[in-house]
């Protein structure tokens, strides 16, 4: 894919698959939604969590993006980089609406407070991507 499809791409899915590394050398991987933090891939959760923890020790991260019901519609995109955690109650909540607006429509007035209230205990992960990886086998000959 190009970098516009690529962006294209990621605008549209809703699903990610975020691999870190396990402290056992297995990767973790999890299905995350996911928003933006100044245009990078961005998720929130909560603090506590396998993938926070793995990350603490290991800033390394993969990222995957898929989509396709048969082989010959089958695309995707792998982003891999270093993931910085952000616990700061501002940058959270800029992850947490972007995370909000994708899935929910816009925040409001009164979806404001229970997105503040779902990230008390969260943290913000963003992605600092260094490698794009993707197919799309749309564009296969003969498929």
């Amino acid at each position: 894919m190009s970098d516009a499809e690529v962006a294209a791409f990621l605008a549209r899915e809703r699903t990610l698959i975020c691999a870190t590394n396990g402290r056992d050398g297995f990767p973790h991987l999890v299905a995350m939604w996911y928003g933006f933090l100044d245009g990078k891939p961005a998720f929130w959760t909560y603090g506590k969590s396998q993938k926070v923890r793995n990350l603490e020790r290991d800033d390394r991260i993969t990222l995957m993006i898929e989509d396709g019901d048969r082989y010959a519609t089958l695309r995707g995109v792998m982003l891999a980089g270093r993931a910085t955690v952000y616990s700061d109650a501002e940058t959270v909540m800029k992850v947490g609406a972007s995370v909000y607006e994708r899935y929910n429509g816009p925040l409001t007035d009164e979806t404001r407070p229970l997105v503040a209230h779902m990230g008390r205990k969260r943290v913000a992960v963003c992605i600092e991507v260094e490698r794009v990886v993707s197919w799309d086998h749309r564009k296969l000959d003969g498929y």
